[in-house]
């Protein structure tokens, strides 16, 4: 009989850390301190030595930390800021709530990722430089663009030294989402040396969204950067804009890290390498069982990158009967995501095209997550190969182009 493998396990893990968790809630509970002081400090520390960054500011969310980056790297209401499409809608929900427009992209179709010449051949035809400000205007809405975000989908960095160098040539900020890539690797040739997503621009997001690689027990997120500005101005934001209690700077948020989830999460990030070698090593194993089924494409890694493996994603022309098949056999499995997000009903007649989004609607319609995490076992990935190979025999199946 098949043994129920779920998409996602968020009982283990808890299970073998809940007697620490249970002490770090008790001393919580006698210090009182909520909100901010010497736990969520300890963590900002820790994870920004982690990302190799000058800073980390822990936020309530990876939206806000989405949403306060673009705001404290100055990006103003009306500025259009590129992204792409095949993301969760929590990018552009950043964009859009910091009073800036979304532009969009196409990923490659093997990365899922921005893909760097389709935002070469947006800022070449869709754009214009302003000879007086030297700024870079979107020809159709005559709007300044002035921040590109790439985001790091599925754990696997996006080609960084080609979207920085045409950032440098256009004059935009870069801001990672970073949400998915907690420890992911980048190998900079113009840098020469292993970067770890975060650290590759003016400022990054992150989500401690409980299902990520590093998951707290509720929403927290937090910003990384090298700048001394950006990061002061994240503090206050976060906090109402106070510069000093009662002492408000500008407007700003409740947007800070509960001091709970931050102990939480210094107690996980000590795992957090293990845990992604774990998930790297199970990469491995279902690439060598689904290598050779015809009917399925496998993830693509580039040389020059080290995914964590959030996700671990395949695609299938017949994406919903595969899914159907499989939940049969006890197998859980993910769609990561469904409808791109220049076609969801939020964005109805709000969103410029801005050329072909292919890709983005391709993979939408074919990708599917299998289940992916440190405690995975051999067993129960051989039991899902086993099963997308009886899918395979059961039906005649067109292969995916790659």
């Amino acid at each position: 009989m098949n043994q129920h493998i779920p998409f996602l396990d968020l009982v283990t893990p808890h299970r073998e850390l809940e007697e620490e968790i249970v002490a770090l809630v008790r001393d919580a509970l006698r210090h009182a301190r909520f909100i901010g002081g010497p736990m969520v400090e300890e963590f900002e520390k820790e994870f920004a030595a982690f990302c190799g960054t000058k800073h980390a500011v822990g936020v309530g969310s990876g939206t806000d930390a989405l949403r306060f980056a673009l705001l404290a790297a100055d990006i103003r209401p009306g500025d259009g800021v590129i992204t792409v499409p095949y993301t969760f809608i929590a990018t552009t929900e950043a964009i859009s709530q910091a009073g800036a427009e979304p532009l969009f992209v196409d990923i490659d179709s093997r990365t899922y990722n921005m893909n760097p010449e389709r935002l070469r051949a947006f800022l070449l035809e869709q754009c214009a430089t302003d000879r007086a400000t030297g700024r870079t205007i979107h020809r159709a809405t005559g709007r300044p663009v002035t921040a590109v975000i790439p985001v790091h989908i599925y754990g696997q960095p996006a080609e960084m030294d080609a979207i920085r160098e045409l950032a440098e040539q256009h004059r935009l900020t870069v801001i990672e989402d970073a949400c998915q890539a907690h420890g992911a690797e980048y190998y900079s040739r113009r840098d020469g040396r292993w970067q770890k997503a975060g650290s590759m621009s003016a400022a990054a997001a992150f989500s401690f969204y409980p299902g990520k690689n590093l998951g707290a027990c509720g929403e927290a997120g937090a910003v990384t950067t090298n700048s001394d500005e950006i990061a002061s101005r994240i503090r206050m934001i976060r906090d109402h804009g106070q510069a000093q209690k009662y002492y408000h700077d500008r407007e700003g948020y409740n947007g800070r890290l509960d001091a709970i989830q931050a102990g939480i999460l210094s107690l996980k990030l000590k795992k957090l390498t293990a845990g992604n070698r774990q998930r790297r090593d199970a990469a491995r194993r279902y690439h060598e069982l689904l290598r050779d089924v015809p009917e399925i494409v496998l993830p693509y890694e580039p040389e020059g990158c080290h995914s964590v493996y959030h996700l671990y994603v395949i695609r299938s022309r017949e994406r919903a009967a595969l899914q159907d098949f499989l939940s049969a056999r006890q197998i859980g499995t993910g769609m990561h995501y469904p409808l791109p997000l220049h076609l969801q009903k939020a964005y109805a007649g709000r969103m410029d095209m801005n050329g072909s989004l292919a890709a983005s609607e391709s993979a939408s319609a074919e990708i599917l997550s299998l289940p992916m995490y440190p405690g995975l076992t051999a067993g129960q990935q051989e039991q899902v190969a086993a099963g997308i190979r009886a899918f395979a025999a059961s039906r005649a199946v067109q292969p995916v182009a790659s």
